[in-house]
C-alpha cells in the first residue's frame, strides 16, 4: 500500500521517479479502509529535502499511511518558501484536537544552544506534552531525540568538542534484536551529523528506558521506553546518498575551522570518487518495523481512545521489558 500525501506536493515527483507508489488525497478518499495517520513535525530549515527523505523511508510498508506535515508557528523559516508552508503544512492549533497513530519529530540545526534558548522551545514542549495523549508512538530523530529525552526524562545532552560526522557501524545492544531492528544484520550502518550525545550512565539510571543499539565509534544510537510509545534515534538513517557530501562542502565553503572529512563515507576517503551508499536498506527496514510493530499493531482501531491510554496501565512490550 502507498503513502498518502497532499495533492501536488513537490516530493511526489522525486518519489515517483524512484518508482515509489504515492497516492494523492483524491484517490485515497475512495478507499474504504482505516489508514495509519502519521504527523511529521519538520524542524529542519530546508523542509522539502527532509520531507522527501522521510516519505521515502515510510513508503515501503504494506500499510496505507496518511501523512500530515507540521511546522512551528513561533519560528520564521528562512529556507523554505512561505507559500510551500501555507500550501502543504499545518500548525499545531490546527491539529491539536486530532489523534495520530504515529509522530516523527525531526532534528534541527540548534544543537549547541541550551534547549530553553531555542525560540520555538515552548511550542515544542506543548507539542511533546500533547503527543502523550494524542499520538500512540513517537519517533524522535537526532536533535529531536535529545530534546525528547530532556523534556520527558530530564536527561541532559552533552555538547562535544568535535562533530560526529560520517557513516558508522552499529549493532544491537541486546543479545536478541527488538522488533524495531527485526531482520537487521549483526552490523548495520547509519549516518550521523551532530555535535551532541547522551551519557550511557544517565540513560541507565532510568528503569523506564532501554538502550537498543549503539556504535563503538559514535555512541548510543537508539533508545526506547518500555511500551514502544517513545523512540529516540540519534542518527540520520533517512539521509540521502549525498546529504553528508553537501554538508561537508557547505561547511568548507563557509570556512568553518573544524571541518573534517566525513568518516567511512567516500569511496577510498576520496570526495572525488563520491559516497558509497550502505545504509538505505536498514533505514527502510527500521521505519517499516516501527510502522508495523509499534504503530499499526498497537494503536487502537478507535484512534480517539488514545487519550484514555496510560502507560502505567499497559503491559510492557516483551522485547523491551528486559535484556535478553
Amino acid at each position: 500500500m502507498p503513502i498518502r500525501i497532499a495533492n501536488n506536493l513537490p516530493a511526489r515527483h522525486i518519489l515517483e521517479q524512484e518508482r515509489i507508489f504515492v497516492m494523492e488525497e483524491d484517490r485515497a478518499l475512495t478507499q474504504d479502509i482505516r489508514p495509519i495517520r502519521i504527523v511529521i513535525l519538520n524542524l529542519m530549515p530546508d523542509k522539502s529535502v527532509t520531507e522527501t527523505q522521510l516519505l521515502r523511508a515510510l513508503s515501503n510498508s504494506p500499510i496505507q499511511v496518511d501523512v500530515e506535515l507540521l511546522f512551528t508557528r513561533t519560528h520564521q523559516s528562512t529556507h523554505t518558501p512561505a507559500e510551500h508552508l501555507i500550501k502543504y503544512y499545518r500548525t499545531f492549533p490546527e491539529i491539536e484536537n486530532e489523534f495520530f497513530d504515529g509522530m516523527i519529530i525531526t532534528g534541527a540545526p540548534v544543537e549547541k544552544l541550551p534547549f530553553e534558548e531555542v525560540d520555538y522551545w515552548p511550542e515544542l514542549v506543548e507539542i511533546m506534552e500533547w503527543s502523550k495523549t494524542h499520538v500512540y508512538s513517537t519517533l524522535h530523530l537526532c536533535w529531536g531525540a535529545f530534546a525528547g529525552l530532556y523534556y520527558h526524562y530530564g536527561i541532559p545532552k552533552i555538547v562535544l568538542d568535535k562533530k560526529v560526522f560520517g557513516v558508522f557501524e552499529h549493532s544491537m545492544t541486546w543479545s536478541r534484536p527488538v522488533k524495531l531492528f527485526r531482520g537487521f544484520d549483526d552490523i548495520f550502518y547509519v549516518p550521523h551529523s551532530r555535535y551532541t550525545e547522551v551519557r550511557r550512565s544517565d540513560i541507565e539510571k532510568r528503569k523506564d528506558l532501554r538502550i537498543l543499539s549503539e556504535s563503538e565509534e559514535c555512541g548510543i544510537y537508539a533508545i526506547s521506553d518500555l511500551h514502544g510509545r517513545q523512540f529516540f534515534i540519534t542518527g540520520h538513517s533517512e539521509y540521502d546518498r549525498d546529504t553528508l557530501d553537501r554538508e561537508y562542502k557547505r561547511d568548507l565553503k563557509a570556512g568553518l575551522g573544524d571541518v573534517d572529512l566525513p568518516k567511512n563515507y567516500y569511496i577510498d576517503d576520496d570526495p572525488e570518487k563520491g559516497p558509497l551508499l550502505k545504509w538505505r536498506s536498514s533505514a527502510t527496514l527500521m521505519y517499516t518495523n516501527w510502522l508495523n510493530y509499534y504503530v499499526y499493531q498497537e494503536t487502537p482501531f478507535d484512534i480517539n481512545s488514545i487519550k484514555t491510554i496510560r502507560n502505567e496501565d499497559l503491559i510492557p512490550n516483551r522485547d523491551l521489558e528486559k535484556n535478553g
